[in-house]
């Protein structure tokens, strides 16, 4: 593939994607899925990749180096990302073993919730190679299990059909796991995206130091592990929002597997109307010692980013009312469409339209083990911060 001439230098400098609108020649008659040369305009080589000529993204590079991309190479790149959870997170056995891109391995996304490993397969560059990366990666991780959840709208960019089930042999979904020393179940099957929210494992062990008698409002709660991870730190009482009963209900067998539902209430509500009618209400304004927002995408297209921000704004402004004196707010984005800086700067226009100053006691963002690629933003998408009133 002959890149166009001016086209080459985010290819060179190490970017993972080449757009279909970058390429000036198709040399040969290659077909979804194979990996292909990636040349200069002039011939020159830039590196290797998997070409899908139904995407946007036409060629997702493997590798810069002139090798082969063979069984070998998966297995080989498979291996080191699990060597680099080991490195990050000795004796962890529920985290992300693969994360596309930032593994070296793009359009796949496996997550491990002990023996179970949860697959998902997002471009038919990977698609195509499952029946090598599911047992390899299983040998590699010592898993006995394996679930599919490639039920994901965006394989059908790739001209992919959305599929889920199981990998290996059938077994119970409702896997136990254990993260930060709190006990989980976890439902591979029906649970949003695998199950877990992975991500925000190492964010949740920074409240610690935060949660010690505080009366905590933990919002858009799903399964209940900011809730268990507050009562565990703890929090005197917590208050779990959510607008989902399936998973409040998880929640509360959450907490009660860890000894936590006397201190663990359960509400179920539209978290916006819930923020709305608290701050509202006189007696309901600085009543709370901690507030924890963790919402889901409220964008997963750039057209619709304004909304978003509008959205983000308004919880945290909400929020910032039902806080005490001295309270903490956390609050986190996981829309890829909206940075780091910009993200901060809707929390720091709630603050000041609600009359508070912060201080800034945490500015963090996704796991360790969901890689970000230095120059590639696209592998950054999760903002988490700690803010406490003064």
């Amino acid at each position: 593939m002959k890149l166009r001439r001016g086209r080459e230098a985010r290819a060179r400098a190490g970017h993972p994607w080449v757009y279909a609108g970058e390429i000036e020649e198709v040399v040969g008659d290659p077909i979804g899925g194979d990996v292909v040369d990636v040349l200069s305009s002039s011939g020159a080589f830039i590196g290797r990749g998997y070409v899908n000529f139904k995407s946007q993204i036409a060629i997702r590079m493997l590798t810069w180096r002139d090798e082969p991309v063979d069984d070998q190479w998966f297995v080989r790149t498979l291996s080191k990302a699990v060597e680099h959870r080991r490195l990050i997170a000795p004796g962890c056995r529920a985290m992300r073993l693969v994360h596309s891109e930032g593994d070296g391995l793009p359009g796949l996304i496996v997550d491990a919730y002990d023996d179970c490993l949860v697959f998902q397969f997002l471009t038919l560059g990977m698609d195509l190679r499952r029946a090598l990366l599911v047992p390899a990666l299983m040998q590699l991780w010592g898993a006995k299990h394996a679930y599919e959840r490639s039920d994901v709208r965006s394989r059908e960019y790739e001209g992919l059909e959305q599929r889920a089930g199981f990998l290996s042999q059938p077994f119970d979904v409702n896997r136990s796991i254990v993260e930060n020393g709190f006990r989980f179940m976890v439902d591979v099957e029906r649970g949003q995206k695998t199950g877990h929210f992975l991500d925000q494992r190492e964010n949740r062990a920074s409240l610690a130091g935060y949660c010690e008698g505080r009366k905590v409002l933990d919002c858009f709660s799903y399964t209940g592990a900011f809730a268990v991870h507050a009562a565990g730190y703890g929090a005197a009482r917590v208050t779990a929002v959510d607008i989902s009963a399936s998973a409040l209900e998880q929640a509360r067998r959450n907490a009660a597997l860890n000894g936590f539902d006397d201190r663990v209430q359960l509400v179920e509500a539209n978290v916006f109307d819930y923020l709305r009618e608290k701050a509202s209400s006189p007696e309901a304004r600085g009543s709370y010692d901690m507030v924890i927002l963790d919402p889901p995408a409220f964008t997963k297209t750039r057209h619709a980013t304004e909304s978003a921000l509008r959205g983000y704004k308004e919880i945290n402004l909400r929020a910032a009312h039902l806080l005490a004196d001295g309270g903490i707010l956390v609050t986190s984005s996981c829309s890829h469409h909206v940075d780091d800086y910009t993200f901060v700067q809707v929390v720091e226009s709630a603050l000041k339209d609600a009359g508070r100053r912060a201080r800034v006691l945490e500015h963090r963002g996704q796991g360790r083990d969901h890689p970000v690629l230095a120059g590639v933003p696209e592998t950054s998408y999760l903002k988490f911060l700690v803010l406490q009133m003064v």
